[in-house]
């Protein structure tokens, strides 16, 4: 367990786009996971993201969003 602060929320929006939500008030069905690419890697190893957000998501989203969480952990 971890406080909300130190997760990341990634949304799928009404329009079925998967992106990285950083101020945690986008609309959209969310999932929460820790700021970290051994987080990331796990979800998709598991498919934790697909069954949270009930869609399947192909490999170019799990690539945009490694590459955004990668902007978020350098700021």
């Amino acid at each position: 367990m971890k406080n909300k602060k130190d997760l990341i929320r990634i949304i799928r929006t009404p329009e079925d786009e998967i992106t990285v939500d950083a101020t945690g008030k986008k609309n959209g069905r969310g999932a929460y996971i820790c700021n970290s690419q051994e987080c990331l890697a796990k979800a998709v190893k598991h498919k934790g993201l697909e069954r949270s957000l009930k869609i399947s998501i192909p490999a170019e989203i799990y690539a945009s969003l490694e590459k955004e969480l990668n902007e978020i952990e350098e700021k």
